[in-house]
């Protein structure tokens, strides 16, 4: 059967994705989509089939039955979960930057601007802290100029502070390009504000649609408990400070 064709504003769609391991169904009938300047982000215990989902969107592995339909001459830029740097290996951040491709200083210093990192541009990638590697990483597929951006935990070994303020950032980041966005995630509670399309998994679709509406779903109750609903309606992220890349409170002018 021929894959369905796209509409103009999707760029890239699953279609009852399976794809079993050793005799063990990982993924069962699991079909997505993420449309120009919307994000969808991707919730569910560890080992729900999550990661194995951004594989095969990635083509970096091959699903056992379902079709995955990209738009034509797709460019995507890949945010790994984290990133084992050789601690003997001396390369700044600048040189790691440009081995994504791109060897314009120009972009890298605005990109890193972006970010709120323009103090590492040459900086040893060892020895930044674990806030950072995650926007540099972030930078680094960002530079690729991507119309689909894939987060696979963005925020992984940030603390809470730093978390909201990076999912923040990916927001400016999706408004600024109007590029699609698919992220992993395990705290809706943090992404509730940054995202378009909450697909919870458990190898197959539990629940999906507004964030609001799944963190109320009796499938979402049944995997992360009532208490999780009870802090997403009690969760907000404002207030009249502003974070640091290491989570810690800016001062204001005058302080």
């Amino acid at each position: 059967m021929a894959p369905p064709k796209l509409d103009s504003s999707t760029l890239i769609a699953a279609h009852d994705v399976s794809k079993m391991f050793q005799g063990r169904t990982v993924l069962d009938n699991v079909s997505l989509e993420v449309k120009e300047g919307k994000i969808v982000t991707l919730i569910g215990p560890n080992g729900a089939g999550k990661t194995t989902l951004v594989r095969i969107i990635l083509g970096l592995m091959t699903q056992d039955s379902g079709t995955v339909t990209k738009r034509a001459d797709l460019n995507v830029g890949y945010m790994p979960q984290k990133l084992v740097i050789d601690p003997t290996m001396p390369i700044a951040v600048s040189r790691f930057l440009q081995l994504s491709g791109s060897s314009d200083h120009f972009q890298i210093r605005t990109t890193l601007d972006q970010l709120k990192i323009p103090h590492l541009l040459n900086s040893p990638l060892t020895s930044v802290s674990g806030g950072e590697m995650q926007r540099v990483l972030l930078a680094r597929a960002m530079l690729r100029k991507p119309q689909l951006l894939v987060l696979d935990e963005p925020a992984q070994g940030v603390d809470v502070s730093g978390q909201a303020e990076l999912y923040g950032l990916i927001s400016e980041i999706r408004d600024r390009m109007n590029c699609g966005v698919i992220m992993i995630s395990h705290d809706l509670h943090l992404v509730m504000s940054s995202t378009d399309e909450v697909v919870c998994l458990n190898h197959h679709v539990c629940c999906h649609g507004k964030p609001e509406h799944v963190s109320n779903d009796p499938a979402f109750l049944d995997l992360f408990g009532a208490r999780s609903a009870e802090s997403l309606a009690i969760y907000t992220h404002n207030h009249n400070h502003e974070h640091d890349v290491r989570g810690q409170i800016k001062p204001t002018q005058g302080e």
